[in-house]
């Protein structure tokens, strides 16, 4: 403790506000490693794991590090699906989902974090998120709604699979023409599920 505080005084006199807030970091963080000491009935990891919960989920710049990262994490990209002759997925401005074999404007999604394991699709050309309704068909929409979540998967051949998070076991698919799969007619097991997300 008397480091941190020695180290406190000599950048302080630097008149520096940067060095100061760095010395002041600093001493929380030395503080609370030296405040970790295990008590009786406690493992080292989980003292360890206190510590860095106090000193980083109450951030003084007031971000939420317990959830926060999940959140709004974009990717550009275009998925890629291995049926027929390969197709990418597109969203058209007039709401139609379907397969183009050469990358076209409307092939280019944006792929952001909901929540943990659910993502939303959106075509930067078209301005629309791919939903699914009750029936399995998809469809562009301007408006982001449930329908537009999918629980993102990564299956054992490194490709993903795009599942309904309301309508559970309905898939975005598409077919052999490159058309889109009705989303209750297609499994995992079905190469037409699966996706390589390519930039």
């Amino acid at each position: 403790m008397a480091i941190a505080h020695t180290l406190s005084t000599s950048m302080s006199r630097e008149g520096s506000t940067r060095c100061t807030s760095t010395a002041i970091l600093l001493c929380g963080f030395l503080a609370g490693v030296v405040s970790s000491h295990p008590s009786p009935g406690r493992t080292n990891a989980s003292a360890l794991e206190d510590t860095w919960e106090r000193l980083f989920s109450r951030s003084a710049l007031g971000l939420r590090w317990d959830t926060e990262h999940l959140r709004g994490v974009r990717r550009l990209r275009r998925l890629y699906c291995n049926a027929g002759i390969g197709f990418h997925l597109q969203v058209l401005p007039d709401g139609t989902v379907s397969g183009v074999h050469r990358e076209s404007p409307y092939s280019l999604i944006e792929i952001s974090t909901v929540e943990r394991g659910v993502v939303s699709l959106f075509g930067l050309s078209s301005g629309l998120f791919v939903a699914m309704d009750a029936r399995g068909r998809l469809y562009g929409t301007a408006l982001f709604q449930d329908e537009c979540k999918f629980k993102e998967t990564l299956l054992p051949n490194n490709y993903n699979a795009y599942e309904s998070s309301v309508h559970q076991g309905f898939y975005i698919a598409l077919s052999k023409h490159g058309r889109a799969k009705r989303g209750n007619k297609a499994t995992t097991a079905m190469t037409v599920t699966h996706f390589l997300p390519r930039l």
